[in-house]
């Protein structure tokens, strides 16, 4: 392992987990996050290689093992290289489609009422 530090937030945001340095900073001082199990307050905690970061994302808790500390904040795809994903979030599920509703030619009026009965009974499934 290599004595090297880098600063939290800035690993954060070169990492592409926040969008900016200021949000990875404020991030970081609500005492969300913790390296290797103990709770960390402050964007300028070193991070190293092989740390451990837990933290809350979106609906998803992520557990993430530093593997290198960057020098930019580069593509997503050389973003991706610094870290090693340990628990990755689920897969998205899909979301059913409501089903049919019964339409009507815009401008036909009000339906009768032997229409609204037929359109009952396609909701009811009879």
């Amino acid at each position: 392992m290599s004595d090297e530090t880098q600063r939290l937030d800035k690993w954060l945001w070169f990492a592409r987990f926040f969008k900016s340095r200021t949000l990875a900073s404020r991030f970081c001082a609500s005492g969300r996050l913790r390296i290797n199990g103990a709770s960390v307050n402050k964007a300028h905690h070193g991070v190293r290689l092989g740390d451990v970061l837990t933290f809350p994302k979106g609906p998803h808790i992520r557990v993430i093992e530093v593997l290198d500390l960057g020098v930019r904040r580069g593509p997503a795809v050389e973003a991706r290289t610094l870290y090693d994903d340990l628990e990755p979030p689920p897969a998205r599920r899909t979301v059913a489609k409501p089903p049919p509703v019964a339409r009507r030619v815009p401008g036909s009026g009000r339906p009768t009422k032997a229409e609204r009965r037929a359109t009952d009974r396609l909701r009811e499934g009879d």
